[in-house]
């Protein structure tokens, strides 16, 4: 498969149809495409070494003495920024803190204040997560975040809550029926070693 890029309406970019703004043109469509390779390149490998992940996940200080607060997982916060950053619509052009609290507050399904977004943004800032280019108020998402942001994102839906689901006795879907016929052999067998180690004792 092939992907090309085309521009429908170059007002879009802040430029006007012709030959002048070829150039122009020409250089945001390589940058959009190196954008767009690079997601794909780690959509297809996005897995993370342990030292990666506890680099995220713990607190942690920048080479400049900034201290860059944790990103645990299964955090509600921290997965619906995860899942913001994943969004597709911020890759040609990054997004803004406003952008950041409309999607978490979908998200959450809740408010989300502007001092929570410039907390969230700063340390994600600190983690290598995102990039704010100078002279700017909009944030770009790093290679190493997107892969970070996908790897939380996929691991929370395809293991972590399939697996809670199994494990709750009392669900009435169980998506990983074999899973939950595992663990209840193994809670039988807990239970049958416990009483070996400790018989009941006839009280006369």
């Amino acid at each position: 498969m092939r992907t090309e890029g085309t521009f429908r309406n170059p007002k879009d970019f802040g430029v006007n149809k012709g030959l002048p703004s070829f150039n122009y043109l020409q250089q945001i469509g390589r940058h959009i495409n190196r954008r767009l390779l690079e997601v794909e390149r780690v959509s297809q490998n996005c897995g993370l070494s342990a030292g990666s992940i506890q680099r995220v996940v713990q607190p942690s200080v920048t080479e400049d003495g900034h201290k860059a607060p944790g990103l645990r997982f299964g955090d509600p916060r921290v997965m619906a920024l995860m899942l913001s950053l994943s969004l597709f619509t911020h890759l040609i052009n990054g997004f803004r803190s406003q952008d950041l609290r409309r999607s978490m507050a979908d998200l959450t399904k809740g408010s989300y204040t502007a001092s929570q977004a410039s907390y969230d943004l700063r340390r994600l800032c600190r983690k290598g997560l995102l990039f704010r280019p100078a002279r700017t108020h909009r944030y770009v998402v790093t290679p190493y975040g997107w892969k970070v942001a996908r790897f939380f994102a996929r691991l929370d839906a395809r293991v972590f809550r399939p697996a809670m689901t199994a494990l709750d006795s009392q669900s009435i879907a169980a998506p990983q029926p074999r899973l939950t016929r595992a663990l209840a052999k193994v809670d039988d067998e807990m239970d049958t070693l416990i009483l070996n180690a400790f018989p009941l004792r006839k009280v006369a």
